[in-house]
């Protein structure tokens, strides 16, 4: 029987819900979806990159010989045997990482989520990059956080400029591989000052990696977590290596930040699937990986330079962009009077679609920049696509 109610119920949200912001990207992620529409929107992993039979293979080998154990609650921070190869792969150059550093979350996202629970209080100074990734800006903004801008140059962040802001800061959020969204990196030497800069100043560190491995040389730079595994948070992901539906990442942390951590995890969702952990680590335990990564290293590789050539021959001359050598993004840099936003309205009339630059900036954004994916997209549309954006940018100047 239903009740008739003459006063409509009248939600009272917190203030913290009505401060949520939708993702700028998963927004024209929505309009991309679109068959018709050439996108180089999404920061989305090829499809042609899944290890479909491998995973279906794990699967079912997983649920036939260990099904009630992978189908079970599972602890908080993680299958052990996942999380001991994670802290074997990132024991480099004389670190020593211990499983019980790890902590397994539902994707790395989640572990941006944690993270601010547990180290951002309102009003907390919380330096980040120019730009930096919007997930983290979108997960560390419900804790109302004091967002301080790093600087930053052609050649990724400038450890140097740490020392005007970090005082009080309780840290420094960055990505040093194949940043999303404007694909540089950090060189080895920026990476040791960089360390040794948060060290000194006594700012914890995030490394953030989901590109590391995508390297299209194929030699994925030192990282931060062996130079000071006490004073730097690493995070990764099987997103970008294996498949984002299976939602896996992981944090690794000093001890005590790491048990903090867990106890937040246990409030949000007790534990991640102990099925899906089993499954990994049945896929990539004996190597796997070492095989599969070099294909999607020369799939992106070679899609990067489809698109690389192409805007080099049209578009106008007083665009420029970075040139990535790994991971999935390009960065472009319009002259000044250009509004990206205003752009991506005229290219979606024409069926292409790009992220505009603006929602990537914490303070002060550059409206005159844009993030261009080119990984889920066939060299022949690459080509149809920039050339549209080219003469949709020559039309402005």
């Amino acid at each position: 029987m239903k009740i008739e109610n003459p006063n409509p119920f009248q939600w009272q949200f917190s203030e913290r819900a009505s401060q949520m912001q939708s993702s700028f990207i998963r927004e024209i992620l929505k309009v991309t979806q679109q068959p018709e529409i050439i996108s180089f929107a999404g920061g989305l992993p090829s499809p042609a990159t899944f290890p479909v039979e491998r995973m279906q293979a794990a699967f079912d080998k997983v649920l036939r010989e260990n099904g009630k154990v992978a189908l079970q609650y599972g602890p908080t921070d993680g299958y052990l045997p996942l999380r001991q190869w994670i802290a074997d792969s990132l024991s480099k150059n004389g670190a020593k990482i211990v499983p019980e550093q790890v902590l397994m979350t539902s994707g790395s996202q989640q572990a941006l989520d944690l993270l601010g629970k547990v180290l951002i209080d309102e009003g907390s100074k919380v330096l980040v990059e120019t730009p930096s990734y919007l997930g983290a800006l979108q997960a560390f903004s419900v804790y109302r956080p004091n967002f301080v801008s790093v600087d930053t140059d052609e050649h990724g962040l400038v450890p140097s400029s740490l020392n005007n802001v970090a005082a009080g800061a309780r840290l420094l959020y960055a990505l040093p591989n194949f940043q999303n969204p404007t694909g540089r990196s950090l060189s080895v030497e920026r990476r040791l000052e960089l360390v040794e800069t948060c060290a000194r100043l006594g700012v914890p560190l995030v490394e953030d990696d989901p590109y590391g491995a995508l390297s299209y040389k194929g030699e994925p730079a030192p990282k931060m977590v062996a130079m000071n595994p006490d004073g730097v948070i690493y995070m990764g992901s099987f997103s970008k290596v294996l498949t984002p539906g299976i939602r896996l990442g992981y944090v690794v942390a000093p001890l005590a930040l790491v048990r903090r951590l867990e106890l937040a995890k246990q409030a949000a969702d007790l534990h991640t699937s102990q099925l899906t952990q089993m499954v990994v680590h049945e896929v990539i335990k004996d190597g796997f990986l070492d095989q599969h990564i070099p294909t999607i290293r020369t799939l992106y590789g070679d899609q990067c330079q489809c698109m690389l050539d192409a805007m080099a021959e049209h578009f106008p001359a007083s665009a420029t962009w970075t040139k990535p050598e790994g991971g999935m993004f390009i960065w472009v840099d319009l002259p000044k009077h250009i509004n990206a936003m205003e752009l991506l309205d005229e290219a979606i009339k024409q069926k292409v679609a790009f992220v505009p630059g603006s929602p990537f900036y914490a303070n002060e954004p550059e409206t005159n920049t844009l993030r261009l994916s080119f990984v889920t997209v066939p060299p022949e549309r690459i080509r149809a696509g920039v050339a549209i954006l080219g003469k949709l940018i020559a039309e402005r100047l």
